[in-house]
């Protein structure tokens, strides 16, 4: 037996959720902010070779997932709205051929604003997808400047009503604390996204990224104070307008949770393809995690020629690295998890956790009773001090 699961019932009790990730790298242009494997395009976007080796990854992938339905599928990047709904159409295809797809997937698609117009929303959802997720950002033209985004206020106005005009189900990401942004600014963005009724918000804190501009030559931020404010203001104008904090920096009203990042969230299972994509996939004695190679060239040339296994990168969790990475996930959790969760997604009883469990609850950062483990507003606010209580 591997130390993944030397403490336990000898592995996941069972298969976890299965989700799709697929990964789309190319941007218009990279944000100094973005930490993301994004890259800018400079020629012509090769849709079609990068399309090939989406399919080949795929193919090549199935064996791993074998007869494990697929409860979601998730399209990130970069900025997926570059590829043709043509494109995205053949990948879902191929997607539904392969995989055993459950006929009530969820299918999101990252856009940003600048880069769609209403007739490719149209082929997207004739394509199969079922929910957007558009990078707003912000509605401020002075601040989408400073985060170097392409499109300005009235675009992401026009990309917003498309979205809803075309989709049941539509994100908006916002960002707070930006650069010289005050808390009137960081209540008009949210008023601003309010008025356009999407069913989810997601609401970031910018933060200073390593290896990005921002983090070589940092703007100036609102300080911790300021930013700690605009949260607290964002939640309960949220919270008014009817839309449940359910996740750290995801609010949605009723039926609108992303089924997709909730099963991240609570350690369920994912296949990543594409350029640096991440998967977790769970095996009757041991759990890995896999990630493909990050630069696109490098990424179709291995694929194309079926190589998938000099494409990834493996490493098998340790007792350690689940017990982290579990509470990673669903401490971001607003109702946390229940405790027979942990052991059917990591093979460990839920007795090693004791110690830290106490300490978290000693310092007012999380609360448990015989069936839940949640965090406190306290260890919300200050979510890493109570996820370094559970490092090895």
């Amino acid at each position: 037996m591997s130390n993944a699961l030397a403490i336990g019932q000898g592995g996941p009790s069972a298969p976890p959720p299965l989700a799709l990730y697929v990964h789309l790298p190319w941007c218009v242009r990279k944000c100094p902010y973005c930490d993301f494997n994004s890259h800018a395009v400079h020629d012509a976007l090769p849709e079609a070779r990068y399309l090939d080796a989406l399919c080949s990854d795929l193919e090549q992938s199935v064996p791993l997932v074998w007869g494990r339905e697929v409860g979601s599928i998730f399209m990130g990047g970069g900025t997926p709205s570059l590829f043709s709904p043509e494109a995205i159409d053949r990948l879902l295809t191929t997607a539904r051929t392969l995989l055993k797809v459950s006929p009530r997937v969820e299918i999101t698609m990252e856009a940003n604003p600048g880069t769609v117009e209403a007739g490719r929303f149209r082929g997207y959802a004739e394509a199969g997808v079922n929910r957007l997720s558009l990078g707003i950002q912000s509605f401020d033209d002075r601040h989408l400047r400073a985060l170097g985004r392409i499109h300005d206020a009235r675009e992401a106005r026009r990309a917003a009503e498309l979205a809803l005009a075309s989709f049941e189900r539509v994100n908006l990401d916002l960002m707070y604390a930006l650069p010289g942004q005050t808390s009137d600014e960081a209540r008009a963005d949210i008023d601003a996204a309010l008025a356009l009724a999407p069913g989810h918000l997601s609401c970031y804190h910018l933060t200073l990224e390593p290896n990005t501009p921002f983090a070589v030559d940092p703007p100036s931020l609102p300080d911790d104070d300021a930013a700690a404010d605009m949260q607290a203001m964002i939640e309960a104008r949220l919270a008014d307008a009817g839309y449940g904090n359910y996740e750290t920096s995801a609010f949605a009203r009723g039926g609108q949770r992303c089924r997709h990042n909730l099963n991240y969230w609570q350690f369920g299972d994912y296949l990543g393809i594409g350029a640096g994509a991440h998967g977790k996939l769970s095996f009757h004695d041991r759990i890995e995690r896999h990630a493909r190679r990050k630069h696109p060239r490098e990424y179709m040339d291995t694929m194309l020629a079926g190589q998938l296994e000099q494409s990834i990168e493996l490493r098998t969790l340790g007792r350690g690295d689940l017990v982290f990475e579990f509470m990673m996930n669903a401490l971001r959790l607003t109702d946390g998890f229940d405790r027979r969760l942990f052991e059917e997604r990591t093979g460990l009883s839920v007795a090693v956790l004791s110690l830290r469990l106490a300490e978290a609850e000693r310092r007012g950062l999380l609360e448990q009773d015989l069936h839940r483990i949640r965090p406190t507003l306290l260890g919300r606010r200050y979510l890493n001090d109570l996820l370094q209580l559970f490092l090895d």
